[in-house]
């Protein structure tokens, strides 16, 4: 049987991570042929988690999905970025003059930062950078000082969790947000003046409601109000597009991203596309999970191990990766109080940074925010990642007190049910980690690279640490 040729256009955590379970379901590499082309010269890496890199948290070896040998070692063929398709000749043009054939092609080309249209700014100008690669990140934090003031232009998920990281490396922060309020596509007014209370506590500004006219190089922005943010750098998080420029080049049907079906095929039956570049009805981009769960579809579908395989959505839960803050909100979260076919409920803590809202349909949950309230997230997001009925105490629910069937919160990893699913973007439940545990993986590191859990967005961490102790007490040996 001879190998199909699948060429993987990316090499960011989609492209990556198709490649991995393509080679998880054929190790040897009967079945497929895989070519992957990087459009960065850096192995993949975890791109959720450049704020902690930002931050100085984390070093940038931290966030690296791959190994130097990956690729030689899993029979991947890595090779450099694209810059055309031709879908007659079935070839993809290189970076470096080559071409390779396939006889799948699959897009996994990311997205790129927006550019909002202020008068004066542009990337490749002095004093303004985008946050969206390692090499911006390294790029940030060469151009700033503690002490230095730096304007923030987005207040969205990542706007947020670069002021933060900026805050973090004692930068004097303002974010600059058109809309009135924070995050608006995950959070209502009242969630998100909370969490501006958090964040300017840790010493960050906002100005909200003021859309940005006019960056001044080296003295900040000018804002639509006629008011002036001072800074010395201008950071760029105003939220990206897909990347679909080889796409339109070769001929394949765009809109607002490659638009696939749920076999995730785009106009041409021969090439797929999955990640941000791809445009699904049933998909939120920029998050991580959609482009995981594809990949899970794709790689069943491209090796013939599970033909019926489709994409039908993904459940959306978004966090805020913030030093200090815990926050997830979740399903139709913007829900009114007021919407008669829902349940709606809401208790707000402001002075100690607590928010809650639940939203419930059928006794089953479909959205949430929840700011401050760890122990109700975790139940909540259980409850909707199952569609399980929620407990009739919708208070102790909300307040962290209550588990599915009315069972006491878990206070430590001996008490967690073994079905508990602790890293929800790698489906990593505490049985899988128990599992690989007993078959050697004896620290955190080993737990991580066996199962993959805290390699998504890096919230589930604590938990993955906090198991691999209550392991090594429980099970020594």
């Amino acid at each position: 049987m001879t190998a199909r040729r699948i060429v993987v256009v990316g090499y960011g955590m989609a492209g990556a991570r198709l490649a991995e379970r393509l080679r998880d379901r054929d190790p040897d590499g009967t079945r497929v042929a895989i070519t992957v082309l990087a459009g960065e010269e850096r192995p993949a890496y975890n791109r959720v988690l450049l704020s902690a890199v930002l931050a100085g948290s984390m070093a940038v070896d931290a966030i690296r999905l791959h190994d130097d040998d990956w690729a030689e070692r899993h029979r991947v063929d890595l090779r450099p970025a694209a810059v055309a398709i031709d879908r007659a000749a079935r070839t993809v043009a290189l970076a470096d003059g080559s071409t390779v054939d396939y006889d799948v092609l699959v897009l996994a080309t990311g997205a790129r930062p927006w550019l909002p249209p202020v008068e004066g700014l542009a990337f490749d100008e002095q004093g303004v950078a985008a946050f969206r690669t390692i090499d911006d990140c390294e790029r940030i934090i060469a151009a700033v000082a503690p002490g230095a003031p730096v304007a923030v232009l987005g207040g969205g998920l990542l706007g947020l969790e670069a002021a933060r990281g900026l805050a973090g490396r004692g930068c004097l922060v303002t974010v600059v947000h058109p809309v009135g309020h924070l995050m608006e596509r995950q959070l209502d007014p009242a969630a998100a003046r909370v969490l501006a209370t958090v964040l300017e506590a840790q010493g960050i500004e906002f100005r909200l409601g003021a859309p940005a006219a006019r960056y001044l190089p080296g003295d900040g922005l000018k804002l639509a109000d006629g008011s002036h943010v001072p800074a010395d750098l201008v950071v760029v998080s105003a939220g990206v597009r897909a990347d679909t420029g080889l796409a339109e080049a070769a001929g394949l049907a765009v809109d607002r991203g490659v638009l696939v079906d749920d076999a995730l095929r785009t106009s041409d039956p021969r090439v797929h596309a999955l990640g941000d570049c791809a445009h699904h009805p049933g998909t939120v981009s920029g998050l991580v999970q959609p482009a995981w769960d594809q990949a899970e579809v794709l790689a069943d579908l491209l090796t013939g191990v599970r033909p019926a395989a489709r994409y039908r959505g993904s459940p959306v839960v978004t966090r805020l990766k913030v030093r200090g803050v815990d926050l997830a909100a979740l399903g139709d979260a913007l829900t009114d109080v007021h919407d008669p076919d829902a349940e709606v409920l809401c208790l707000t803590d402001p002075a100690r940074g607590r928010y809650a809202k639940l939203v419930l349909r059928a006794d089953r949950v479909t959205g949430a925010i929840l700011l401050g309230a760890p122990d109700a997230a975790a139940t909540i997001t259980q409850l909707y990642d199952r569609g399980t009925p929620a407990p009739a105490d919708r208070l102790a629910l909300l307040l962290g007190r209550a588990l599915p069937g009315g069972a006491a919160v878990a206070s430590s990893p001996a008490d967690l049910p073994a079905t508990a699913t602790v890293c929800r973007c790698n489906s990593v439940t505490k049985a899988a980690l128990v599992t690989a545990w007993r078959a050697g993986a004896s620290d955190v590191d080993g737990l991580v690279r066996a199962t993959k859990a805290s390699t998504g967005c890096g919230t589930c961490r604590d938990t993955v640490c906090g198991i691999a102790d209550w392991l090594t007490a429980a099970e020594p040996n």
